[in-house]
């Protein structure tokens, strides 16, 4: 037991604004699109992909980006608790930045998945799909809360 009080954690701070649409968020996802290093690499294709959407939808790309996260990110998730030697899968809320990066993280993850177009147009059709509440992210999300929903009867095991 330690004489002194515990530091509470700090959380890092969020990223600077992007530079061209001064959305944080947008920046954060250029962040975890970011491969090897190419941040530049990683913003021209964000920036393509918002150029798509503005040809194909002719509304407000960051709007369609906005709208498609939150559509996108998981309100509850299980999460595994060992209870007396057996493992329960206990359904819990998810924190707003937690959701947001898992929304971020599945959409990265299934446009990267896709084959046969350029990641631009990839990301384009996720984020329109997703301001649809249509896609695979979507599905994604509603397996989430599909199984948050089947283990509802541990949830009195949460503490």
């Amino acid at each position: 037991m330690p004489r002194k009080a515990l530091k509470p954690k700090e959380k890092r701070g969020l990223p600077e604004p992007d530079s061209k649409f001064g959305s944080v968020i947008v920046a954060k996802f250029i962040n975890k699109l970011n491969f090897e290093g190419k941040k530049s690499t990683a913003e021209s294709i964000m920036y393509d992909s918002f150029n798509i959407i503005k040809k194909i939808t002719g509304e407000d790309p960051v709007a369609v980006f906005n709208r498609s996260l939150e559509n996108i990110r998981p309100l509850l998730e299980v999460r595994p608790r060992r209870v007396g030697g057996a493992t329960y899968q206990i359904p819990i809320e998810v924190p707003m930045t937690r959701s947001m990066t898992l929304a971020i993280n599945w959409l990265i993850e299934i446009a990267r998945n896709k084959n046969g177009k350029p990641m631009c147009e990839k990301l384009a059709q996720e984020f329109i799909d997703g301001s649809k509440k249509e896609g695979a992210a979507m599905k994604k999300r509603e397996d989430t809360h599909r199984m948050a929903e089947a283990n509802k009867a541990f949830a009195h095991y949460r503490w």
